[in-house]
């Protein structure tokens, strides 16, 4: 039961700290750098597209990779330390830090890279696969929702057909169901269209 005990307290720490590193304004501190408030402008959402729209591609990129940081750190350090019932929890926390940071009044980014950086350390094959995706939908539809939206639905697809567990596959699908969400404007935009 002690051992039981450490192990918790050990995943609630983890899951904490990736709460707060995922709380990180990526897009309004490179933006702030830049002149501009992504929050303010564009979409208003602080994400790397916005700021690629906002700015530049290399602004854009900047901002991915660092939100892709902000899950895979603390998702690589749960793994490593903890296993990988941990890193799941640690990548929803993660994923909700950047979602609904407490210090920005619950409102933060829409998680894509954040869930994407975490989802290529838990299973690199299926976080390459779903990026793939992503490119290849935003290449073809040109609408960066829908490549999000496809990372979604791709990965917890992909995570049943490698027969992961069903706690993990459980996990993937919060993940998922988070960036949905937040992708609403975006649907009923594109349904508006149609």
């Amino acid at each position: 039961m002690p051992h039981y005990d450490d192990e918790v307290i050990e995943i609630v720490a983890l899951a904490v700290a990736a709460y707060c590193l995922g709380m990180l304004p990526t897009a309004t501190l490179v933006g702030r750098r830049l002149g501009i408030d992504p929050t303010r402008q564009g979409s208003g959402n602080p994400g790397a597209s916005n700021m690629y729209r906002l700015c530049s591609r290399k602004a854009g990129i900047i901002v991915a990779l660092i939100d892709m940081g902000k899950g895979a750190l603390p998702t690589a350090l749960a793994l490593s330390v903890s296993g990988r019932t941990a890193a799941h929890v640690v990548w929803v926390a993660a994923v909700v830090g950047h979602v609904w940071p407490i210090l920005r009044g619950f409102r933060g980014g829409k998680g894509v890279a954040t869930a994407g950086g975490a989802g290529l350390v838990i299973s690199p094959i299926i976080g390459l696969l779903c990026g793939l995706s992503f490119l290849v939908v935003v290449k073809v539809v040109r609408v960066a929702a829908l490549g999000s939206l496809s990372i979604a639905f791709s990965y917890p697809l992909l995570a049943l057909i490698w027969g992961y567990p069903a706690s993990e596959i459980l996990a993937s699908i919060g993940v998922a169901a988070i960036m949905v969400l937040r992708h609403q404007s975006n649907i009923r935009q594109l349904l508006a269209k149609r």
